[in-house]
């Protein structure tokens, strides 16, 4: 009776209804009650691929429970995830992240396996909501600020997919969630709104902008799910589309240069969380079978590798209390675990072979040699290097090693070191196994990542970068670690918008207080002209103005009930 219910819920739901009497539950029970929805909803999946629940609602069909060889690996690694992050937060006695990342984890979830556009909207806008309140538990002004900015640019990617939804229905006369093309307002609408999500560039100021002011445990929450939603709705609606091929480029390149000049080392993997989106973007755009795998096989290692690089970040922040480059530095001696965990996120990233992104990003190189795009096969070999270079060489020196910053803290907690743990023999395990790893794609494949092309190219290019990183620390050419923030789509709408929106609302605020003030004037003299009616010489006993105004309305009253009554 109870697997039947589980089955037939969607993945997911059940995570959601966890999430809410959460605050009522004691701290250590409470990570129990987590990992008990998780492993319910991880249940459901062995419903296996098919429609599994539909409804009828206001005349349309609903598909909330659809499975499929594409949402299933995609839903694996997002609980494996959300169970990850259930033992990194042990240690957090609030309730706050604990809550809010069960609930958007779950509504990210269930996302996976909605199977029309209404339903994707509903759970799309509940991962906004809920992931909110990650960013805001930091309780900070500039928290605060962010979490504002991040809502608006989430709740409108909704918005736009709701809007491309009624008019792709008015068009087709389906809300089926499908391949779909180019071709009309509706679809641009929802291409836009997967775009917003999937951080495209001009869209993904809001990533670096929010992400890093999140809590230690919100970061490494957000870092899992949104965006490898989007990864998964881009390769639902639109694989093969050519143009995110250009798009997926773009991705790859530009964040390198920030993240190379960035001193915020949570926000440095933000900008490398954006530049490996772009990988995954390039290969749905290709739209092979082999591409798809690629792109689905990065979604899953990146969200382990790149959780473990977050993870590792937010273990020094929570004991030295800052993750700032400029004054990090000798952590090695004191946090020896978290360092060697960082390492192996480190090396996975950066596709060092026996690592997970090795087998991973191999997919994606070799798609692109199949279909002879060689402009983008070099684009994407120049972004490996500075994945290497910013992710994989930058986080762990100056973080462990570089210049001593003289701090003497205490290693991770032990649920911390539990999920970097957890997270680096995953990486290891996916890299050294990538065959079984590859039984889970969405489609079959006979391929090896370990031939002698793929790994003696791949070691030629990290040596040549770990040379030249070498080179430009030992001879100062290295762009030094400065005490600011880097802006750089957010400058739009931080400073750009704030300084033309400013005499706008200024103008506004001035007639809008000019017409407070007529009303004002009009009500009060109205008032005057009724009290002096009302003290105006009648014969008998007077009373107050007000007091006349009073009994005339009870008047009124009494007369309208005794006319109801009446009829």
């Amino acid at each position: 009776m109870m697997s039947d219910l589980l089955t037939s819920l969607p993945p997911g739901a059940l995570m959601m209804l966890a999430a809410v009497p959460l605050v009522l539950v004691p701290h250590h029970a409470r990570q129990v009650v987590m990992l008990l929805a998780i492993a319910g909803s991880a249940f459901s999946l062995t419903a296996g691929a098919g429609q599994h629940l539909n409804i009828e609602m206001l005349g349309f069909e609903m598909s909330l429970y659809r499975a499929d060889h594409l949402s299933l690996p995609f839903a694996i690694v997002f609980h494996i995830a959300a169970a990850l992050n259930v033992f990194y937060g042990w240690h957090e006695r609030k309730a706050t992240d604990h809550v809010a990342g069960l609930s958007y984890a779950g509504a990210a979830i269930a996302a996976l396996h909605a199977g029309d556009l209404v339903t994707l909207f509903i759970w799309w806008e509940a991962t906004a909501v809920t992931s909110v309140f990650l960013i805001l538990a930091s309780g900070t002004q500039r928290a605060r600020r962010a979490a504002m900015r991040y809502l608006i640019v989430q709740v409108a990617s909704g918005v736009l997919l709701l809007a491309g939804a009624a008019m792709l229905y008015s068009e087709s006369g389906s809300l089926a969630f499908a391949g779909m093309t180019l071709g009309s307002t509706g679809t641009w609408m929802i291409f836009i709104a997967f775009g917003i999500k999937a951080a495209f560039p001009l869209l993904n100021g809001w990533l670096q902008d929010a992400y890093p002011e999140a809590t230690v445990v919100g970061t490494v929450v957000l870092s899992s799910f949104t965006t490898k939603l989007a990864i998964y709705a881009l390769a639902r609606g639109f694989a093969g589309t050519d143009l995110l091929i250009l798009i997926g480029c773009l991705m790859t390149a530009f964040p390198v240069f920030f993240a190379v000049i960035e001193n915020d080392m949570r926000r440095v993997l933000a900008y490398s969380l954006n530049n490996q989106l772009g990988f995954m973007v390039v290969a749905i755009g290709i739209g092979t079978e082999l591409a798809i795998n690629g792109a689905v096989a990065h979604a899953f290692a990146h969200i382990i590798y790149k959780g473990l690089l977050f993870m590792s970040m937010g273990a020094v922040l929570y004991r030295v209390g800052t993750v700032k480059a400029s004054e990090l530095g000798g952590l090695y001696k004191s946090m020896p675990w978290t360092m060697v965990f960082c390492i192996v996120g480190a090396m996975s990233i950066s596709a060092f072979p026996l690592f997970s992104g090795f087998a991973a990003k191999s997919l994606i190189m070799s798609a692109l040699g199949y279909k002879g795009l060689v402009a983008a096969y070099l684009v994407l070999l120049a972004a490996s290097a500075g994945v290497l270079h910013h992710s994989g060489i930058k986080i762990p020196y100056f973080a462990f090693f570089g210049h001593d910053g003289g701090h003497k803290v205490k290693e991770a907690p032990f649920g911390m070191l539990v999920a970097m743990g957890a997270a680096s023999a995953l990486c290891i395990g996916i890299g050294s196994l990538p065959g079984l790893f590859y039984q889970i794609l969405p489609y079959s494949i006979d391929y090896n990542p370990y031939d002698a092309s793929h790994v003696l190219g791949q070691m030629e290019l990290l040596i040549f970068s770990i040379l030249a990183f070498t080179f430009l620390m030992r001879f100062g050419f290295y762009p030094p670690e400065l005490k600011s923030t880097v802006l750089n789509t957010d400058w739009l709408y931080r400073r750009v918008a704030v300084a033309a929106g400013r005499p706008v609302l200024w103008a506004v605020m001035a007639v809008w207080t000019s017409f407070v003030c007529a009303l004002g004037g009009y009500r009060d003299a109205i008032w005057s002209s009724v009290e002096r009616l009302a003290h105006a010489p009648i014969t008998g006993p007077t009373v107050p103005g007000r007091a006349v105004m009073v009994q005339t309305l009870v008047l009124v009253v009494i007369l309208a009930i005794g006319y109801l009554l009446a009829g």
